[in-house]
């Protein structure tokens, strides 16, 4: 995939604003809507054949690409970066109840992984018990259920949270979750400053692009801030929030849109974090950041690298922050989930190897490899070992990791990510100018580019212009020929009756008076997290935490129709 100009064929406009960067005189609430043809993006965004020391001479190289671990840390964070410490392995994990996921985690922990990844499932994203109606067959089928905090309890059974870094993927019942294992921390007697890993978080990203929201976005945005100044205040060790992108590219983003879209949404936290009161430098290093990797080899570089850089002079100049931790841009990386086939599914692993070596040489601080399975089913423990040592390959046979930023000085990625700051640069500023994040979320503007953006790249499929091995070209008729995972319907019933169990035995009392709490302190504005926590341990479940903030905060129905 090439990188495509800002200008795009968007029909989107605001209010003196052009789309998509176009020419003032496009502008205006009505503006005529106008699609390019396939030749005009293919061509707009075409690279040369080959490039020469004239193609970066204006970008002054000696002077603006200093050493690894300097400012603005375009070549890497750390000036050894791996040559001291490997990125963190993570894969992906979560399944069926708490006690299946926790069996795999001891697995993977034991095949050399070095961080847990948590995933929920369905009903537990979108803040709902497992005895919901509207759980009814998704429980423990895209995830793991967790319901309370006696399911978070049997999720971490036996693992030691002082020593382990946990990554949690959830967005709309984020605080509650890390309600969860705060009370969990508390129990083995692990303090709080001493938790480590990393909260997903990022309920923007569902507004652009993964729609598991549940509250309006100013409230939502409300909640992550609480969990920002609790953490600041007692996990520091914790970051706070994984600003995600890669959502925004799994929908159709192109690798520009996925960088801008979610920098402005790491801006629009470090905005709200400020009016609250926090200290830039007290919150912001425990930002952390999730990229796509796709593809396109070179691109994906250039991505993490303009991302750096960008960042960087976001915070100290936009932000003024102070110390060079607030302005080091760290995230962790995913193979792209989307790129995966069923067809030859064999191939998905040298999908993989190729996008896990850009994460690396793009100077990722952790890394998740998707399994070849993941197009038909969660991943199998065969499955999931083959993606882990796709890692542990790169990390030791490959001696990769024992030069900083190699590529740097390259005549091509040089330009590319120069290419790719000057895109992101200027979406960045039209969603300034549309009066930020949140207005630009009122206003439709992020779902309807994406769905430009992937119309386009469907209409280069379809032409013959891009090839998929296996899908488009080289195709073989074939079964998948590989054992896929499958989820046993006596698990929702056994976790549904858990449930019931639980809310059967606890403390009728203590639980009211714990929501009761909770309803108080939204409604009063003040940060959630003391009394989410309180909840959780009078065996609060996610449903009823969710349902009491509800009736505060209100739910949203996914903003105008574009």
């Amino acid at each position: 995939m090439s990188v495509r100009p800002v200008e795009s064929s968007g029909p989107w406009t605001s209010e003196g604003v052009a789309p998509h960067g176009a020419p003032g005189n496009e502008a205006g609430p009505r503006a005529e809507r106008r699609h390019a043809t396939n030749a005009e993006r293919t061509n707009a965004g075409a690279r040369q054949p080959f490039y020469t020391a004239a193609d970066v001479r204006g970008l002054r190289l000696e002077e603006s690409l200093p050493d690894p671990g300097v400012f603005p840390f375009t070549r890497g964070v750390h000036r050894t970066m791996y040559r001291d410490k490997l990125w963190t392995m993570r894969m992906f994990a979560g399944f069926g109840d708490a006690s299946d996921t926790n069996q795999r985690f001891k697995f993977l922990l034991k095949q050399g992984q070095t961080g847990l990844s948590t995933a929920f499932d369905l009903p537990t994203l979108m803040g709902r018990d497992s005895d919901d109606p509207l759980a009814l067959g998704e429980v423990g089928r895209c995830g793991v259920a967790i319901a309370s905090l006696a399911d978070m309890r049997r999720l971490f059974d036996g693992i030691n949270l002082g020593e382990v870094s946990t990554s949690m993927t959830i967005n709309a019942p984020a605080a509650i979750l890390l309600a969860f294992y705060i009370c969990v921390a508390k129990e083995e007697g692990v303090p709080l400053d001493k938790l480590r890993g990393t909260l997903q978080n990022d309920i923007l990203k569902e507004f652009h692009a993964q729609n598991e929201f549940v509250f309006p976005p100013a409230p939502s945005t409300k909640l992550v801030i609480d969990t920002i100044e609790y953490c600041t205040k007692h996990m520091p060790q914790w970051n706070t929030v994984s600003v995600s992108g890669y959502h925004i590219r799994e929908a159709g983003a192109t690798a520009a849109e996925e960088l801008a879209f979610t920098l402005a949404d790491g801006m629009c936290y470090a905005e709200e974090s400020i009016k609250r009161g926090i200290d830039v430098d007290a919150f912001a290093p425990r930002l952390s950041f999730f990229f796509d990797v796709h593809n396109d080899f070179f691109e994906e570089i250039a991505k993490f690298r303009a991302a750096r850089k960008i960042w960087a002079n976001a915070m100290k100049h936009r932000f003024k922050a102070k110390k060079e931790r607030s302005m080091m841009l760290r995230f962790h990386a995913q193979t792209a989930g989307v790129t995966l086939t069923e067809q030859q599914p064999l191939n998905n692993i040298v999908r993989v190897a190729y996008q896990a070596m850009a994460a690396v040489l793009g100077g990722c601080q952790s890394l998740h490899t998707n399994s070849m399975d993941e197009t038909l089913a969660l991943p199998t423990e065969r499955a999931a070992t083959v993606a882990l040592r796709t890692q542990q390959i790169l990390a030791y046979e490959t001696q990769i990791p024992g030069v900083v930023d190699p590529l740097a000085g390259s005549y091509y990625l040089e330009k590319l990510t120069s290419e790719m700051e000057a895109q992101a640069t200027a979406i960045i500023d039209q969603i300034d100018a549309m009066g930020g994040v949140l207005k630009a979320i009122d206003r439709g503007y992020f779902r309807r580019r994406i769905a430009e953006s992937a119309l386009a790249e469907q209409r280069r499929i379809d032409a013959g212009d891009l090839k998929i091995v296996g899908v488009t070209d080289f195709t073989e008729v074939e079964p998948h020929g590989i054992d896929i995972l499958k989820i046993e319907h006596h698990t929702e019933e056994t976790q549904v009756s858990r449930l019931k169990e639980l809310k059967a035995r606890r403390d009728g009392k203590r639980h009211a008076d714990a929501l009761a709490r909770l309803r108080d302190d939204a409604q009063a504005g003040r940060n959630v997290m003391p009394a989410l926590i309180h909840a959780a341990e009078a065996d609060a479940t996610v449903g009823e935490m969710m349902n009491t903030m509800r009736e505060v905060f209100g739910t949203y129905d996914g903003g105008p129709e574009w």
